[in-house]
């Protein structure tokens, strides 16, 4: 059974254990989640995964390191890892934005594969878009990373380059998406729905909609295509948001996220 370090047991650490957990990809004994302050991670002690504050014995007793901390803080503590960071052995995956492949390397130096992933805040309910760069990775290396994330929502290999562009479209789209759906449950409250009605039906919309371009692999134009009769009120309701600037604003938005990284 793989064995895991997850260094930073905050929000994003905590659920990457629980999502592998359970998942089947490993389980929870298997997982040891380091942090500072060890009360905080009672609630994953209780749940059986193994914690501790001593960051060296648990990539010692671990094949997979995930990286899980502030970014200031991943430099040092790769560095920290160094002398007991195995080629052949260990694996060292960051979830850090911000901090390139190139800056692991000089910190960590040759031998060990390296790995960059970017998933969203859906990690938490195993539904993350998680995009991944690897370097002095095996194929074999490569495919097991891809299957961590994968038992945590949908995992795509990319260039390094495109990490940045990645944020914004899988992280930030986050944010984007449910934006959306707050707008469009004000719009059902007008129409005449209580709240949390508007809001369960904008939400279930959204997730039909995405399980149906990931099922057909569909262009969106496609589908929307099936619901745009002649003179009908889709076609009207989709025109009058074009002329306020619907898909341009959008387009926009995203545009001025990746300038401001």
């Amino acid at each position: 059974m793989k064995k895991v370090a997850i260094i930073g047991g905050g929000n994003l650490g905590a659920s990457i254990a629980q999502g592998l957990a359970k998942s089947g990809w490993t389980t929870a004994e298997n997982i040891i989640v380091t942090r500072r302050h060890l009360d905080r991670l009672a609630g994953l002690s209780a749940q059986g995964f193994r914690v501790g504050d001593d960051n060296l014995l648990a990539v010692r007793e671990s094949q997979w390191i995930v990286l899980a901390v502030k970014p200031w803080q991943v430099l040092e503590v790769i560095r920290e890892l160094v002398p007991v960071l195995v080629p052949g052995e260990h694996r060292l995956i960051s979830v850090v934005t911000g901090i390139t492949i190139a800056q692991m390397r000089e910190a960590c130096g040759p031998g060990v594969p390296l790995f960059r992933a970017m998933p969203n805040t859906a990690i938490a309910i195993q539904e993350s878009m998680t995009c991944v760069a690897a370097d002095k990775a095996s194929g074999a290396d490569r495919d097991l990373v891809l299957s961590l994330f994968q038992e945590l929502g949908e995992a795509i290999l990319i260039d390094e380059a495109l990490m940045d562009a990645a944020t914004v479209l899988g992280a930030c789209g986050i944010a984007y998406a449910l934006r959306y759906i707050r707008a469009s449950s004000q719009g059902g409250i007008q129409i005449g729905f209580d709240s949390d009605t508007a809001q369960l039906i904008a939400s279930q919309t959204v997730k039909g909609a995405a399980a149906l371009l990931m099922a057909n692999g569909q262009h969106p134009e496609h589908e929307i295509d099936k619901v745009t009769t002649p003179k009908g009120c889709t076609i009207a309701g989709l025109n009058e948001m074009e002329h306020e600037g619907f898909s341009s604003s959008l387009i926009k938005g995203i545009l001025t996220s990746f300038k401001q990284i």
